[in-house]
């Protein structure tokens, strides 16, 4: 049974960490997830979080004093929910990148794809806990082919023309392009928008302007629900739960 259900509007946060073969291990922060379909799907991350600077301190702890203590080696992140208390909850552990890892690549200015090969390589971590600086707000979308306007609903099809955003700040990764068809027998992600800016109010400016560049014709996609998000004031004030979906979104 999900644990969601006995603890009040909890946030999903999940606390990026890096783990070498000489037992150094170091957290690079956390992102919340909380943004999510009512299937728990993650739709939206961003970091940081607005947790408070001391809940925030000791979700990195707690993920670094996990990973020793399972002796893990590798990029990995580990995941909590957290309470209206901030009261925190081990969730589980991803043993891999996770689809929104760049986010934590834009605060930190640290190519994690960089860090994991050169720990499979047996090479030790060139930098220390106190030598990661976060700076500025990064906000990733996750642009997948499903109708919003039923319930999320896969949107099979030919993708006849695709105009992706760009300018400071802003990227975009994706494999599609005018022509593509999304099979029936896929994962739904389409593209991620990661934008950067010095504070949140303007990432989410940032984020809103490259949502209303971007076009992909030919199917559904999420591209107007996460149009919604960025206007909406719940949002805004960063009061997002994992019923946010339900509770903010469907009135």
């Amino acid at each position: 049974m999900y644990i969601e259900k006995y603890l009040e509007e909890p946030r999903h946060i999940e606390v990026q960490i890096l783990a070498d073969e000489h037992g150094q291990v170091i957290h690079l922060g956390e992102r919340d997830c909380s943004l999510q379909t009512v299937r728990h799907q993650k739709m939206l991350e961003e970091a940081p979080s607005a947790l408070p600077a001391n809940v925030r301190s000791k979700l990195g702890e707690a993920a670094v004093r996990a990973a020793k203590a399972g002796g893990y080696t590798n990029a990995g992140t580990f995941e909590f929910l957290v309470d209206r208390a901030n009261n925190f909850y081990f969730l589980e552990a991803n043993t891999r990148l996770q689809v929104e890892h760049p986010i934590t690549e834009a605060i930190t200015r640290i190519d994690l794809v960089k860090q994991q090969i050169r720990i499979a390589a047996g090479e030790k971590l060139s930098f220390s806990q106190r030598d990661v600086h976060f700076e500025g707000h990064a906000i990733e979308c996750r642009i997948t082919a499903e109708d919003p306007e039923r319930e999320f609903t896969p949107s099979a099809g030919l993708i006849q023309s695709v105009v992706l955003p760009g300018g400071p700040g802003v990227r975009v990764d994706s494999h599609i392009y005018c022509g593509y068809n999304v099979p029936s027998f896929y994962d739904s992600l389409l593209a991620k928008i990661i934008v950067w800016a010095p504070d949140r109010r303007e990432a989410i400016e940032r984020m809103a302007r490259s949502l209303d560049e971007m076009e992909i014709e030919g199917i559904k996609t999420t591209l107007p629900f996460y149009r919604r998000v960025m206007q909406n004031a719940w949002f805004r004030r960063g009061d997002v739960t994992t019923n946010f979906v339900r509770r903010r979104m469907e009135q």
